[in-house]
């Protein structure tokens, strides 16, 4: 097993190209926030909410998903999400993150006269705050930091999620539940397009996100159609709670560029369907596939084990074979605060438990940046991932990594 100092894993450039804005406020934060809005928390001390919402493990993944209740409903004021995206810059930077991209679903947070773009621009404003802080003290010869922003559509919401679910609902109320969300979905895609197009603002991907089981990625073809023929880049949660099929999903019906999760890639026991070829070599067909095309898999090691209750222990994780197959991986934190990480804490699980040589650790670095949807032309990101190279060789350098 190669040995990496937590001095090189912190210095290291580094991407974090899966991290949820309402999954990781500073808890001192979202208490803060809830006293001055009147939300009533189950504890306002950062004790009791560890103890009572935010726990160190969790039985399954509703009771993982309990702490975006409270998170939610502190962030739903310009105000907030510019504070809160501020600060996830911040606190990603301080460990070393160079380039990251921050996703949510804009529709968990409207409401009234709060609408798409004041959602989406007052994250920006918190993100671009950072940024220029951040880049105006940086020693000369660093890299900058950068940003993107991922809008996120929902498999599944319903009244009790959001405000907007009750509007759009009460506008089209002889539609059923999947219809709304499929109209809700296509809105979301056209209004992230249209912002992109007509202003500044760092919108670089679209992704969907919520339970798989019973919400196929086959019901937002419309949406990800919309956003392929305007040249988004794409992402779709899949793998997570469901097994092979639903990253095949993702990649034959929406197109991805990335695969967000992608535990239960290799199960081929989870495949329900019957191929004509057999499971095992369905599932062999999709991994080779997955790995010619280079599609990126977004591996959050903490969050799954925390969703994932039956695997007891890491290293039984799918991140060995995605390794030992050569796919394209990124290290991701998912929710700091609801799985009690960091992009550091992700590192540091990996590289102790898996058998990562500094060849390897140096290309997950690498697809980072490099799968990472950069806002600017191709041009300037081969530049600023040539920069990042250079850096990190530097630092194998300095500590003498080898």
């Amino acid at each position: 097993m190669w040995k990496f100092s937590n001095d090189f894993i912190r210095e290291i450039p580094k991407t974090d190209l899966h991290v949820h804005l309402d999954g990781s406020l500073r808890l001192a934060t979202l208490i803060e926030l809830a006293g001055e809005r009147k939300v009533q928390l189950p504890s306002f001390t950062e004790e009791g909410m560890r103890e009572l919402v935010f726990k160190p493990s969790y039985k399954d993944l509703d009771e993982y998903l309990v702490g975006f209740a409270w998170t939610g409903r502190v962030l739903q004021d310009a105000e907030a999400l510019e504070r809160a995206a501020c600060e996830l810059a911040q606190d990603n930077y301080a460990e070393g993150v160079r380039y990251l991209e921050l996703r949510f679903a804009p529709q968990l947070h409207m409401h009234g006269d709060f609408q798409f773009g004041d959602v989406i621009s007052a994250v920006d404003r918190g993100l671009r705050g950072a940024r220029g802080r951040i880049n105006a003290g940086m020693a000369e010869g660093e890299p900058p930091f950068e940003y993107g922003i991922i809008v996120c559509a929902m498999r599944f919401f319903n009244a009790h999620f959001s405000q907007f679910y009750r509007d759009f609902h009460a506008v089209h109320p002889y539609s059923d539940s999947l219809e709304v969300i499929q109209m809700a979905g296509l809105e979301l895609s056209k209004a992230a397009v249209k912002l992109q197009r007509e202003s500044d603002i760092q919108i670089v991907g679209f992704d969907l996100a919520g339970s798989e089981h019973g919400y196929p990625a086959s019901a937002h073809e419309a949406a990800y159609g919309y956003i392929t023929k305007n040249f988004m880049r794409k992402t779709v949660h899949a793998g997570e709670a469901y097994g092979p099929e639903s990253i095949f999903q993702a990649i034959t019906d929406l197109h991805a560029d990335r695969i967000g999760h992608g535990l239960h890639l290799f199960d081929a026991g989870m495949v329900r369907l019957d191929p004509p070829w057999g499971r095992e070599a369905y599932v062999e067909n999709l991994v080779n596939y997955i790995a010619e095309n280079r599609i990126t898999i977004e591996v959050c090691l903490s969050s799954n084990m925390q969703t994932s209750p039956h695997i007891t222990d890491v290293r039984a994780h799918s991140f060995r074979q995605m390794l030992a197959r050569n796919l394209s991986v990124t290290l991701c934190t998912d929710n700091r605060l609801v799985s009690h990480t960091s992009i550091c804490g992700e590192y540091r699980l990996a590289l102790d438990n898996f058998d990562i040589s500094p060849a390897m650790l140096k290309d997950i670095i690498a697809y980072g940046f490099k799968r990472s949807f950069y806002y600017h032309p191709y041009t300037e990101k081969r530049k600023y991932v040539r920069r990042i190279l250079d850096y990190y060789e530097g630092l194998e350098k300095k500590h003498g990594v080898k």
